[in-house]
Order: C-alpha cells, then sequence, then structure tokens
C-alpha cells in the first residue's frame, strides 16, 4: 500500500479525512473515485492485512494459548494493533469513580481502524429507528427519513459484500434484489434455537454480515455502483477480483489475507489509492482544526508520532472521520478567538448525547447438542439472530422500557481455545485424566451464548469534555467521560437476561450463570460493545444538534463529521453499516456542493 510521509504532502487538497476506518474509509472512496484530490491522516502505524492477518495459526500454540491480554483484549491473534479500551500514553478519564458511571472507550491505532477487528454484522436501520421520538416521545428524531438513506445503504452492501435475506419484518428493512449475497447454512445449535424458538414467538433468522460467501460479481456492482463513471467502474472491478470467497478458514476478527471479509484496508483503500488520487499519512496524531478570521476551517495541524513533530496542511474540505469520541477531542481542542469552546461549538453541544449499545449476556449448556460430529466452521461469528420482535406490544405500552434489541448468538464447533476446558467443572464435576478428555468431546460445542444488543436512548448525563488537566504524550488534552444508564437500558438489560432463560429452558438446556435480577449489574458497561457514537448530533435545528443531515457543522460549513458523531439515536442495529451509507450520502452533497461554489 503506498504511503507518504509528512514531508512529501501537497500544498492544498480538496479535502483532508482525518481516520481511515469505515467512515474515513468510505469518504475518501466517494470523493476520489469522483476525481478529488484527497489527503488521509491515520494516527495508527499502516497495516497490511494480505500479510498480516494469522489465516491458519491455532489457540494452541500462540502465547497462554491465545488468551486475552491486557495488550490483547480479545486474544493474541485479534487484529488490533497498538489499541483497545486502553492505549500507552494516551489515556482518558471518568468524572466519577463509581464503576457504574464510567465510560470504555476502545480505540484502534491502525490502518483502517476497528474495520480490521470488528463483528461485521451489518443490520439497515429501519424507518422507526430513524423517528423515535415521533413513536415514544423520548430522545430526538433525526432530520432525515430511510427513505433517504435507503439507496447508500444499497450501493454500501453491494461494494462491500453483505451475506443475508429478506424476511419482510417489522422495522427489519429488506434490500432489493442483487444488493445481498446467499448467507451460509445454520449451524446445528442455531436450527435447533430456531426451532425452539419459534414457541416463544422468536423470529431466527439468517443474520446479515460483512463477509463474502461467493466471487462479487465484477461485470455488473461496479455498474450499478458507479453508473456514470467508467473510470471508477474499471478501478473498483479490478479491486472486486482480487477478493476471494470466504473459505471458513479463520475467525474474522483476525482479519482476513484473501479479502474476504470487509475492511477498510482490504476494500475501501485499494480502489482509492490506484485512483492516483489519495494521498495516506500514517502515525498522524491530529490535534486540531485550523480556522481563519472569518471561521472558516483551513486545514488541520497534526503531530507526526514517529519524530514527534508538528504538521500542518490545507484543505478546501476538512472531515473528521476518526471515530465519534476521537473527533469530539478534536473539535473540542481546536480552540480559537471565533471558537472560545471549540470549533462548531457556541451552541455547547460537542460531546454531549454520546451513547453505546446496550449489552447483557446468559449462558447455557444444550444436552441435546453433546456428542455431536460436525464440521460447523464458517463465517467468524453466528450465521443468525433474532430482530426484536416486540414492537406492538411496546408501542402498546406493555413492557417497562421504550427501545428494543436484538438477540446474537454463539453456537458450533468453532475453532478451540483456552476456554475450551475452563467452566467445563460446572457441569463435568472437576473430571481429570481419560474422564476429562471423553468429557471434554461429549460437551464440546453443546455451550450456547446468547448476547442482546439494545437501542438506548440519549441523555444529559451521557457527555465527554476535555480533562482540565490530564494531557497525552503528545501534549493534546484528553476526553473526559460522564456516563449514565438511564432505566430504560436497565430494564431493557434485564429483559434480556430474562428472555434468553426462557430460551435456554426452551432448548432444554441448563443455565451456567444465574440471571441477574437487578438490570444495573446485568448491563454491560457503558463503551464495553465498542459501538460508541453521538457527540456530534444532527438535526434541523442549529441550536439543538452540531450538524445538519448532510453531516455538515452548522457554524463552519466546510467541516463535516462523517463517523458515528452524528447519530442522534443509537438504534438495536450495529451500526456500521449505517455510519458507512451516511459518510458516503454526505460525501456525495459536500462534491456537488464544491462544484457549485459553495465550499
Amino acid at each position: 500500500m503506498p504511503l507518504i510521509t509528512s514531508s512529501k504532502t501537497q500544498p492544498s487538497y480538496d479535502l483532508i479525512v482525518v481516520g481511515s476506518g469505515a467512515a474515513g474509509g468510505q469518504t475518501a472512496y466517494t470523493a476520489v473515485m469522483e476525481g478529488a484530490k484527497v489527503l488521509m491522516l491515520e494516527a495508527g502505524r499502516n497495516y497490511v492485512p494480505e500479510s498480516e492477518t494469522p489465516m491458519f495459526q491455532n489457540n494452541s500454540n500462540a502465547p497462554l494459548r491465545g488468551a486475552s491480554t491486557p495488550d490483547k483484549p480479545f486474544g493474541f491473534y485479534d487484529s488490533t494493533i497498538d489499541g483497545g479500551w486502553e492505549v500507552p500514553g494516551e489515556p482518558y478519564t471518568s468524572a466519577s469513580d463509581d464503576p457504574e458511571r464510567k465510560f470504555w472507550w476502545w480505540r484502534a491505532r491502525m490502518m483502517g481502524g476497528r474495520t480490521n477487528h470488528w463483528g461485521r454484522i451489518s443490520l439497515r436501520n429501519g424507518p422507526y429507528d430513524f423517528k423515535p421520538r415521533s413513536r415514544d416521545g423520548l430522545g430526538f428524531d433525526w432530520p432525515l427519513n430511510y427513505e433517504d438513506l435507503a439507496p447508500y445503504y444499497d450501493k454500501t452492501e453491494m461494494l462491500v459484500g453483505v451475506f443475508g435475506d429478506n424476511h419482510g419484518l417489522e422495522n427489519t428493512p429488506d434490500s432489493p434484489a442483487g444488493c445481498l449475497q446467499p448467507p451460509p447454512a445454520m449451524r446445528a445449535g442455531e436450527q435447533l434455537v430456531r426451532a425452539r424458538g419459534k414457541k416463544l414467538g422468536l423470529p431466527v433468522i439468517p443474520i446479515h454480515r460483512a463477509v463474502l460467501t461467493q466471487k462479487q460479481d465484477a461485470d455488473v456492482l461496479p455498474k450499478k455502483i458507479h453508473p456514470n463513471n467508467p473510470r471508477a467502474q474499471r478501478l473498483l472491478a479490478d479491486a472486486m477480483r482480487a477478493r476471494a470467497a470466504c473459505f471458513w478458514a479463520t475467525p474474522c476478527g483476525r482479519g482476513c489475507s484473501i479479502r474476504a471479509n470487509y475492511q477498510s484496508t482490504t476494500v475501501h483503500l485499494p480502489p482509492a489509492l490506484a485512483s492516483g488520487n489519495l494521498d495516506i499519512v500514517p502515525n498522524a496524531m491530529a490535534r486540531e482544526v485550523t480556522t481563519d478570521a472569518n471561521g472558516k476551517a483551513t486545514g488541520v495541524v497534526y503531530i507526526d508520532k514517529t519524530t514527534g513533530q508538528e504538521h500542518r496542511v490545507r484543505g478546501k474540505v476538512i472531515v473528521l472521520a476518526a471515530s465519534s469520541a476521537e473527533s469530539v477531542r478534536i473539535m473540542l481542542n481546536s480552540k480559537s478567538a471565533r471558537f472560545p469552546r471549540g470549533i462548531a461549538n457556541s451552541n455547547g453541544l460537542v460531546g454531549k448525547y454520546i451513547m453505546d449499545t446496550v449489552g447483557a449476556r446468559l449462558t447455557g449448556q444444550i444436552p441435546l447438542l453433546e456428542n455431536i460430529a460436525l464440521n460447523e466452521d464458517g463465517a467468524g461469528g453466528g450465521h443468525t439472530y433474532i430482530p426484536w420482535w416486540l414492537y406492538k406490544e411496546q408501542l402498546a405500552g406493555k413492557l417497562d422500557f421504550a427501545r428494543g434489541y436484538h438477540i446474537e448468538f454463539q453456537t458450533g464447533r468453532h475453532m478451540p481455545s483456552m476456554g475450551t476446558a475452563s467452566g467445563m467443572d460446572a457441569y463435568s464435576r472437576g473430571s481429570y485424566g481419560k474422564k476429562f478428555k471423553e468429557d471434554a468431546r461429549r460437551y464440546y460445542g453443546s455451550v450456547v451464548g446468547f448476547a442482546g444488543r439494545g437501542d438506548m436512548i440519549p441523555n444529559d448525563d451521557s457527555f465527554c469534555d476535555l480533562d482540565p488537566v490530564v494531557k497525552d504524550k503528545w501534549g493534546i488534552p484528553v476526553l473526559r467521560f460522564h456516563w449514565k444508564w438511564s432505566e430504560h437500558e436497565t430494564r431493557q438489560a434485564k429483559h434480556m437476561q430474562d428472555t434468553f432463560a426462557q430460551i435456554i429452558d426452551a432448548l432444554g438446556g441448563r443455565l451456567l450463570m444465574k440471571p441477574e435480577a437487578d438490570g444495573a449489574k446485568a448491563i454491560e458497561p457503558g463503551g464495553k460493545i465498542i459501538h460508541e457514537v453521538g457527540g456530534t448530533i444532527m438535526g434541523a435545528d442549529p441550536r439543538k444538534s452540531v450538524t445538519n443531515q448532510w453531516c455538515q457543522t452548522w457554524e463552519v460549513k466546510n467541516l463535516f463529521i462523517t463517523d458515528g458523531g452524528p447519530f442522534c439515536s443509537n438504534a438495536d442495529k450495529n451500526p456500521t453499516l449505517t455510519i458507512m451509507a451516511l459518510a458516503w450520502r454526505a460525501t456525495d452533497w459536500m462534491l456537488a456542493e464544491m462544484k457549485k461554489g459553495n465550499l
């Protein structure tokens, strides 16, 4: 992957994009395919999945059998580099010592950001998700509708490659023909959950995941994605032909050397770089956005992490796509006489209304799945899930919380790890020797873990600001997080655990942990699900939001935020697909405004 150093940047660019993940990759890709000259600044090092992915390495050969460590929270082979919930030299603080009020902030300091590690679940927000306040009177409505974003969901699914199918379920949008790839077959445990789940009224359907189950049609898709751009069609066709279909060899969190799953590093950046319109500077820690006397953004100041030197680059349009909280930090640190509280922050809303996904979990051991000798390789994670099924009951006021959740569950005889035997004594009664080996064969693959992923309503107690004292190793003030779940979220977590217990019972299983009676104890900490959004919410009123529906800041017309920051609610759908679709839509509008001379 061709990169440049700080000394090789051009005097000015059409766009400067901060961040190289889902938002930054999509923004840059869209812009350069239309001929714009773009500089991308990435805070981490270069990362090449084709050569760095441990495709065929077994956990048995890894240190500590691949178990998690402080520098590798998801295990030795996880793709995350120089990142995690704690990053040396880059602290963040909490405004409270109460564990329930602390926020866990995950960062990936590497090319492609979190797109190298994520679960690749790619669900569309539904019509209700864009107008939640109109439905239940809580939170905020988005200043756009599902129909506004639907064409960009279509293009994003075709570009990155998403498997799944359609079921016509409420607020679970179907995709038009040609957008989705065929889903992989259900595993035995998933089929069992589907069969028993019907008795509970649960729709168990194939999940949508950004993994190729077959080669992309490079002769057809580029023409649909770029209908009036032959050069973009050619570049994208070449990139698609370089991707292979998944052959179920490696957990997706490790990355993918054959480009079968979506990573910005293997999907967005290769064709963008092939255009000749993209420069990338890695190890570039953005500090602030600069402005002129009229309040127009002029460029970005960053620290070259390899030398410690400060550099300035200029651009006609500045796009922050560094992740929602990181973009907030840059904005709050971008102070000037015109913006003493941080750029585009005269209303004080930058950093407000941060959200994460509601999470809770429960595990059961299922005797019906014992001693099953099947090859159940597949995409890295579940092939199925349970979308929220109680919309009508919730609207009728039959539930004590306002928003819903979907259920992900893990089953099957996936790659063994240190955890295969650990905890087995809960049902094997501490066997050893020959009996232990027999028990390992018997119980392996018979455990099913359920996890809820739910909608969080923005609240006034969840936000981030700058710590008045603490700075990072480059002298940049760090973020301080304020966090609080509302009763809607804690009650939702309690409902999750009760539902999981019912499913495990319907499977004829036994619980491996007791469900929490208190939802505040059942819920995962804020940030733990790594779905933080908000902080620069969009809206129709400049007094009550930071950006408009095009992710353009109200106060600085040539400053855009294309990561999850503009989200004004956090639906139960994983946010990455929506981040990319919004970034694509915003960049199309941005380029049109540039051509009109409005930026």
